[in-house]
């Protein structure tokens, strides 16, 4: 047996659900369809009730059970009535446990019931092709997998939802944006195993594409034109809809880098990562210095809205800032965004200098363009800002001239003070940013890194910045 075989036996005999898990999950699951079939009559809804998910194809993860109910409502019910009186009916079925909105195209309910996390989502009873919301097409992605099943497609199956959670590119939510359950299907029926998947990932070039159904065959050239995501997976059900289409190109760059990794060195650490332990403060404060580089935290309180929501907030609003800081000559090294999705939110940008000299040189238009020169040389020559100049250097105009902004904790004081607006910050966080705005830097974070468990381990990994498959330590040198 091969390193890689023995590998995946390991694997398998921890996620295959055995008989006695199966009878738990699946008793669970019927138990509810019944609890929303009866919250729905209740409600005045004509509902067909239905397992979808890997639950219903047989392809869950024996430590991860996830059970999906879905509501195919009448298409007579609006808009307006369709996330409100379905979130009430989710409610009421799953009352006494556990409950968060979540939010795709619309509310739909997560509820962890007998520690079992199980989502229930509304649907419209249309016919293929008649979509009225995104998860009109769940009901049929279930009904053509089932088709396609055998025992061996769910153990291969497994094995890449597995490996996809332990390199941390699964999940098709805006916080991931990776790879869905479906995908992992679809891939596996179009490869036929587990290792031909990440064969073909491992040899990706430019663009991945497949068309299960052969919808384009004879004419693939024209998918780079309806679709411009790198991973094209032509859904079955809809030939218009690429099922891979929430997979972020980053995410598919660490997947194909990690498919090279474990079929080079197969090993368990790819599919169960070393737990993170986080950093001492003594270790911790060691380390920026080490570093020399400027470690920034804006911290935030509170987003009042669904996690899913608050993601696309947080990573719009982190993509505005940095540029805003790029524009004001601090050099932005990395950054990233934290969240408990409650009550704690941060953003973090390393920069290479956090305090910046009063003066730089500012380049003009070559001698050689007269409007250009008569113009710069009106704005700068004799102008307060400038230190020095204009002078001429090489076959330019140059100035030196006095930054606006020198620190960039008052920069982004300045600039967040009022909720941020007009610094891209997006219009949900801008409400409680200003309110509840901290802007830390370096050892300042020590307080709110000690206080709490999971932001240190967030901090550590970010520091370290190597893929957790990538190494068998995950103690950042200091």
């Amino acid at each position: 047996m091969t390193a890689l075989e023995k590998v995946s036996a390991a694997v398998l005999k921890r996620v295959t659900p055995t008989k006695k898990d199966k009878k738990k999950v699946l008793s669970l699951a019927k138990n509810l369809v019944e609890k929303v079939k009866k919250a729905a009559k209740k409600a005045g809804v004509e509902a067909e009730v239905r397992m979808e998910g890997s639950v219903a194809k047989d392809t869950w993860l024996r430590e991860e059970p996830e059970i999906d109910i879905f509501m195919r409502v009448p298409t007579s019910l609006t808009r307006e009535a369709f996330g409100s009186v379905c979130l009430k009916i989710a409610r009421e079925a799953t009352h006494g446990f556990k409950q968060v909105e979540r939010f795709a195209e619309h509310p739909y309910l997560e509820a962890f019931v007998n520690s079992t996390r199980v989502n229930i989502v509304p649907c419209y009873q249309v016919k293929p092709g008649q979509w009225i919301s995104a998860t009109d097409r769940t009901p049929f992605h279930t009904d053509y997998v089932k088709l396609r099943l055998n025992e061996q497609l769910r153990s291969e199956i497994r094995l890449l939802k597995r490996f996809m959670k332990g390199i941390g590119v699964y999940g098709a939510e805006i916080k991931v944006g990776g790879f869905s359950g479906y995908l992992c299907e679809l891939l596996t029926l179009r490869h036929n195993s587990f290792v031909q998947v990440l064969t073909s990932a491992a040899h990706l070039k430019d663009s991945w594409l497949i068309d299960y159904e052969g919808y384009y065959k004879g004419r693939e050239s024209e998918l780079l034109k309806i679709f411009e995501e790198p991973l094209v997976v032509v859904d079955p059900v809809d030939k218009g809809r690429n099922a891979a289409s929430a997979v972020r190109k980053e995410r598919l760059i660490e997947f194909v880098a990690a498919s090279r990794g474990f079929l080079h060195s197969p090993s368990l650490s790819f599919f169960y990562p070393l737990e993170i332990n986080a950093l001492s403060t003594e270790q911790l404060i060691q380390a920026m210095k080490r570093r020399g580089s400027t470690l920034v935290l804006v911290k935030f309180g509170r987003v009042k809205t669904v996690p899913d929501v608050l993601w696309g907030q947080l990573y719009k609003t982190q993509r505005s800032l940095r540029k805003m800081l790029e524009l004001n000559d601090f050099h932005v090294i990395r950054d990233s965004a934290w969240s408990d999705e409650q009550d704690l939110n941060m953003l973090v940008f390393e920069v290479e200098h956090g305090k910046l000299p009063l003066v730089k040189k500012h380049f003009g238009p070559p001698i050689r363009k007269e409007a250009e020169c008569d113009n710069f040389l009106r704005k700068h020559a004799g102008s307060p800002d400038t230190v020095a100049g204009p002078y001429i250097e090489g076959d330019r105009w140059v100035v030196e001239i006095k930054r606006k902004h020198t620190d960039i904790t008052a920069l982004l004081s300045e600039k967040l003070r009022d909720g941020g607006r007009q610094a891209g910050v997006a219009e949900l966080i801008s409400y409680t940013i200003g309110k509840t705005l901290k802007v830390m830097v370096n050892e300042q974070i020590v307080k709110s890194y000690s206080s709490n468990p999971q932001f240190a381990k967030f901090v550590t990994e970010y520091l370290e910045a190597k893929p957790r498959w990538l190494s068998r330590t995950h103690a950042v040198k200091v």
